[in-house]
């Protein structure tokens, strides 16, 4: 008996170009980069994606949900899509191999195509099979007109059905409008997020974080939860009264189309006083380092902060670190705020770890299991129609 069909983001990451690298390339080390490319991405998406099925060159995920973080959605593609740049480019500088498979590596790149819908979850061989006909729709959703229409080589191609359940405005963000029309499901709107031209901007940007050896107060604990659900507890301004109970409000101000990063504020309200944090680097899920103006009577104190997210064996050891002000005036009223809010953070942290392992629990409880990758001996055989 099949279960109800329930809401649903798929996610599909496709491989571009495998097609065309496959001839005339040596085919044993082409299924090796493209098992380890593949198997980069897979692990990118987890845990917010759930593997349904490899599909050749493509990964089918997906994620039960009615709505959507649209930032996190962003931040999950473009940390997969960053992560798949650094891996091509270091898997072919680390080998000396001059055939044509590994010389051609920086042909392929990597496309999303995203939807919400329903599907139908029904377990089979040991893992979710989804179906239904939204599935099917994300399925079209690969054969496309972007390169051509849009000239983009690298994208997310987001239909206007999974952005109406999120928050975030597409064209602020200055991804672009498009339309497909495929037989018998009719047109599909849907929004063009130019990857390579943010993979340009995240390698040009400056990084911004307070090291070990500048930090005047550091905290650290450890969590089971992965980087990846630590940085959606950390980063998300409404979890921050269920674990901080001194922070009574959080406004964010300046997310352009509704995305949290860099250029936004989160205002925090303390009482009757108010904390403002303007985030001036933002890096999921590695760290995120924000400008902290703490509202004193004599001046407002400006501590430079970064929430580091570093994984283990075990899950992930998040530190947080402030760096001393720059005025000598800051730094004599940061003698008495540091440690005074070092305390309550430490004091909170047991109430934070609780909350992050209990909502990671709760999330693979929702997710039947996953295939396993089975990438280092299973032949791939690409899908022409969708390259």
């Amino acid at each position: 008996m099949l279960s109800a069909a329930q809401p649903t983001c798929f996610l599909i990451a496709d491989i571009s170009g495998y097609t065309r690298y496959l001839a005339g390339v040596e085919l044993d080390h082409a299924q090796d980069i493209l098992a380890d490319l593949i198997g980069s991405v897979v692990t990118a998406l987890r845990p917010n994606f759930a593997l349904a099925k490899l599909e050749g060159d493509a990964a089918f995920t997906y994620s039960p949900a009615e709505t959507i973080d649209g930032s996190m959605l962003l931040d999950t593609i473009e940390r997969c899509y960053f992560g798949f740049r650094r891996r091509r480019r270091d898997v072919r500088q680390a080998t000396s191999c001059e055939c044509e498979a590994c010389v051609r590596i920086p042909d392929l790149d990597l496309k999303f195509v995203v939807h919400h819908g329903l599907a139908i979850y029904q377990e089979v061989a040991g893992h979710q099979e989804l179906l239904g006909s939204d599935v099917i729709l994300v399925h079209r959703l690969l054969k496309n007109a972007v390169v051509e229409q849009l000239n983009m080589a690298a994208y997310a191609l987001i239909s206007q059905q999974c952005i109406s359940v999120t928050d975030i405005d597409p064209a602020a963000l200055g991804m672009q409008p498009h339309t497909e029309t495929y037989d018998s499901i009719g047109e599909v709107a849907a929004w063009a997020h130019d990857l390579e031209e943010r993979w340009q901007e995240e390698e040009a940007r400056r990084r911004v974080i307070v090291s070990v050896n500048e930090s005047i107060l550091t905290i650290s604990t450890r969590t089971k939860a992965p980087p990846q659900v630590a940085w959606e507890f950390l980063t998300k301004p409404g979890q921050r009264m269920s674990w901080q109970p001194w922070v009574t409000e959080v406004e964010i101000k300046g997310a352009t189309g509704g995305r949290r990063g860099l250029g936004s504020a989160n205002h925090c309200m303390h009482g009757p006083g108010s904390v403002i944090e303007e985030i001036v680097d933002w890096r999921p899920y590695d760290y995120v380092t924000d400008r902290t103006i703490v509202d004193t009577p004599v001046v407002p104190v400006r501590f430079l902060h970064t929430i580091e997210f570093e994984p283990d064996t075990e899950g992930t050891i998040i530190h947080y670190r402030f760096a001393s002000p720059e005025s000598r005036e800051e730094q004599e009223l940061a003698k008495d705020i540091a440690p005074a809010y070092g305390e309550a953070l430490k004091a909170a942290m047991p109430s934070l770890i609780d909350q992050l392992e209990a909502e990671y629990a709760a999330r693979i409880a929702d997710r039947g299991p996953e295939p396993e990758l089975g990438l280092g001996s299973t032949a791939v055989t690409p899908d022409p129609s969708t390259d």
